[in-house]
């Protein structure tokens, strides 16, 4: 670390002794009255931290009468070099602690205040000469300086790090998330990266280069998952996951942004948000520049299509009495048909609808209970023709 030069004053022998015989006395009265005048330090001095910061402005002014002793030079290779360090170390640990830069560098004042009233007044007593007072004062202050920029670059050294650590905790999270780790896991991942689970998270899949845009319209503090997850075809596809957002609020920030919305689902359920999102890009529902692909405007078709070959299947025994008809006759039946189940049954609707006779409603219908028999009125035949004719296929 590059310091200033220390201000050149040497404490006479006698007035080191004396202050080494207040040093325990001014370092008791410099915890007191950061305590008492920064509020981030109130209750802070209590356990193993307590215990820190006071060893730590013991040491500090141990050094600076080091520091006097030898004339105001200093240097990593001085019996100084562990003061500094202890300066970067505190800074550390006030970054851990939850504690700002700010408040720190507020203790560093109000306790260097206090420190040279009563050094100085000491000094002064056991015989520092006046010519000495402003060259002291400089030192004092100037050794503050020095140790407060030890301390800042502590505290800047740990968030980085700290900062480096959770993110990527943060990340383990979103994708144990989205592949369905198990309760515990997710509850311990979530206490170490320090993130309070919401009540809700909506999955939403979009397009890696619009990611930042759309936290930056949400406001919120959404989990981005990582590459390479399971169920996804493509890598061209950014997984994030939206807590407690309401759903009018998520779509409008995802207006034209390309994207698809899961629907929202207790935290440690966002394996199923994911996997509904997933099937609905899947099946097609991928959105252009418009509105985002709200899944839980498209149920009926993921219920529907969820199983292709059980769809297939069931669209086969279904419609199997039409299938020997001539296209054209089975093409009026089978809108009949769908028609007769859409209105239930009533036939001016029916008419209606396929803009006929009722008569022709009459005939059509008459014509399908030959091919059908009692099978139009029995439920469990009606649910599997309404699904049938329910997709794209019918």
């Amino acid at each position: 670390m590059v310091t200033e030069p220390q201000p050149e004053v040497r404490l006479d022998p006698i007035v080191l002794a004396a202050l080494r015989d207040d040093l325990g006395t001014v370092s008791d009265e410099v915890v007191a009255v950061v305590v008492a005048e920064v509020p981030s330090y109130r209750g802070a001095f209590a356990g193993t931290m307590g215990r820190t910061i006071r060893d730590a402005v013991a040491l500090a002014l141990d050094g600076f009468l080091e520091l006097g002793a030898r004339g105001g030079a200093s240097d990593a290779g001085t019996p100084l070099g562990p003061v500094v360090e202890g300066a970067y170390r505190l800074g550390r640990g006030e970054a851990r602690a939850g504690r700002s830069m700010e408040a720190l560098l507020a203790a560093y004042r109000t306790g260097a205040r206090r420190a040279w009233r009563l050094l100085s007044d000491r000094a002064v007593t056991a015989g520092l000469r006046a010519d000495q007072v402003a060259a002291f004062a400089e030192l004092v202050f100037a050794y503050i300086d020095e140790l407060s920029a030890a301390s800042a670059a502590g505290h800047a050294d740990e968030l980085e790090t700290s900062g480096r650590v959770r993110q990527r905790l943060l990340e383990r999270l979103a994708r144990q998330l989205v592949t369905g780790a198990t309760p515990a896991t997710l509850d311990a991942t979530a206490k170490r990266a320090e993130w309070s689970p919401p009540e809700t998270l909506t999955v939403v899949l979009l397009p890696p280069g619009q990611v930042r845009g759309a936290e930056t319209a949400l406001g919120s503090r959404a989990l981005v998952a990582g590459e390479d997850l399971p169920d996804l075809d493509s890598d061209e596809v950014a997984v994030l996951l939206v807590p407690d957002v309401a759903r009018p609020v998520l779509l409008r920030a995802l207006d034209g942004r390309h994207a698809v919305v899961g629907p929202a689902v207790g935290w440690r359920r966002a394996r199923s948000s994911y996997l509904r999102a997933v099937r609905a890009r899947d099946l097609g529902l991928r959105p252009g520049s418009g509105p985002a692909v709200d899944t839980d405007r498209h149920l009926a078709r993921l219920v529907l299509e969820a199983d292709q070959e059980a769809l297939a299947d069931l669209r086969t025994r279904a419609l199997g009495p039409l299938a020997e008809l001539r296209p054209a006759s089975a093409e009026k039946l089978t809108e009949t048909l769908r028609a007769w189940l859409l209105c239930r049954g009533r036939r001016a609707e029916v008419a209606g609808l396929l803009h006929v006779h009722p008569q022709t409603v009459r005939y059509r219908v008459g014509q399908l209970r030959e091919l059908y028999g009692e099978r139009l009125d029995d439920p469990e035949s009606v649910l599997e023709l309404t699904l049938a004719l329910g997709t794209d296929g019918g």
